[in-house]
């Protein structure tokens, strides 16, 4: 956490100029509308996943405007794209309070772009709800001032855990993103591990470029460790590249990915070479036939031509818990009035229990494991 202190400490300095009305409890409410902001990065491979978030959220806060808003008001969300740089969504967040007169914010991208913002979310007490791709520490940073649905990536890690330990895995690799967030999980991992107490340990781990210019060298070394499966915490083209490449030099290990991995993609990529492939996924089975809420939202999906996926619904049932805590407000809407709201929410939402209750900062524990099939679809 402490590469982050010199960014808070600069962001910090920098606030007195925003205007007080900034940091009004009742900034970005009128009597007809509630304008949430959020600062995110839009393109590259994960600005793919996060358009497709924002596309899900946008059903939910449509549904919602056309049947009156919350309480009346209309539900608007105002989106600057950050690149993922923590400079840039600094400047995103200052100029949404300071200019854009947003009463929160939503759906949180990134670790260190999150970091930067949490200064700023203090002094102003606006709330931020939602998330996607963000680190545990993150998380506890800015543990008051936001609400995050998906369960942490250590919550992750114990579930991969005890699915390898009842199949006798033993040696596991791992290859993680070569950043903070990466150095974190796998640390996750190793902690999960031990904690699984059977024998489990990680015998292999490296550390995988965004852009894959290391992955001969990658594989060679998680090929070398001959573990019996393979955890994967990347995101983009490299999966399928590392998978293939592993094949290729005759190493067979189960492949097994965190919720960062795109399962449809990798399917894309490689076709009938994808051997098997798991994934831990932290949303909701979207294509589920019992549950209403997952009908429903196929059906917004399909009457705005929104692909039906796992992120897309991530952003719909993360924008069904912004709205509960609003409608728990009613018409009586403050920045603490909804942080209070948020702070006591048990709710069960697309058959899953979110629970912010005793301060927690993650309000779901959820996790199962699904497999990918060669023609990209996802099986419980």
């Amino acid at each position: 956490m402490t590469k982050y202190t010199s960014r808070r400490a600069a962001l910090g300095a920098a606030l007195g100029f925003l205007a007080p009305k900034a940091f009004a409890n009742d900034a970005g409410v009128s009597p007809r509308e509630v304008l949430f902001g959020q600062s995110a990065v839009l393109s590259g491979p994960l600005g793919v996943s996060v358009q497709g978030y924002n596309a899900g959220a946008q059903l939910a806060f449509d549904e919602a405007n056309a049947s009156g808003g919350v309480a009346g008001r209309r539900i608007s969300l105002l989106t600057l794209d950050d690149g993922l740089a923590a400079d840039r969504a600094a400047a995103n967040y200052k100029s949404l309070l300071a200019e854009r007169g947003v009463f929160g914010f939503f759906g949180a991208v990134g670790s260190g772009t999150t970091a930067a913002a949490v200064p700023l979310l203090r002094e102003s007490n606006a709330p931020l709800i939602g998330n996607f791709a963000l680190s545990d520490a993150v998380r506890e940073q800015a543990a008051g001032q936001a609400y995050f649905v998906r369960a942490t990536y250590g919550r992750e890690a114990a579930r991969l855990m005890q699915h390898l330990a009842t199949i006798g895995i033993q040696r596991l690799a791992l290859a993680h993103l070569d950043n903070p967030g990466g150095v974190e999980v796998l640390g996750l991992v190793r902690a999960a591990a031990q904690q699984a107490g059977t024998g489990i340990s990680v015998v292999a781990a490296a550390a995988v470029r965004n852009d894959g210019s290391n992955l001969v060298q990658a594989a060679q070394q998680l090929g070398a460790a001959k573990a019996q499966a393979l955890l994967m915490f990347l995101s983009g083209p490299p999966v399928a590249q590392l998978m293939r490449a592993l094949d290729e030099a005759g190493a067979s290990p189960a492949c097994y990915g965190m919720s960062v991995v795109a399962g449809d993609a990798v399917a894309k990529t490689l076709g009938d070479k994808l051997r098997g492939l798991a994934i831990a996924q932290v949303m909701p089975y979207p294509w589920s036939e019992l549950d209403a809420t997952a009908r429903q939202y196929r059906a917004a999906c399909a009457k705005a031509q929104v692909p039906v996926a796992y992120h897309t619904y991530e952003g719909y049932l993360n924008a069904l818990v912004l709205l509960e805590g609003l409608r728990r407000c009613g018409r009586a809407l403050s920045r603490s009035a909804l942080h209070e709201q948020m702070r006591s929410l048990r709710s069960r939402i697309a058959g899953i229990d979110i629970d912010f209750n005793g301060r927690q900062h993650t309000g779901s524990r959820f996790v199962e494991l699904v497999h990918v099939t060669q023609q990209g679809r996802y099986i419980r």
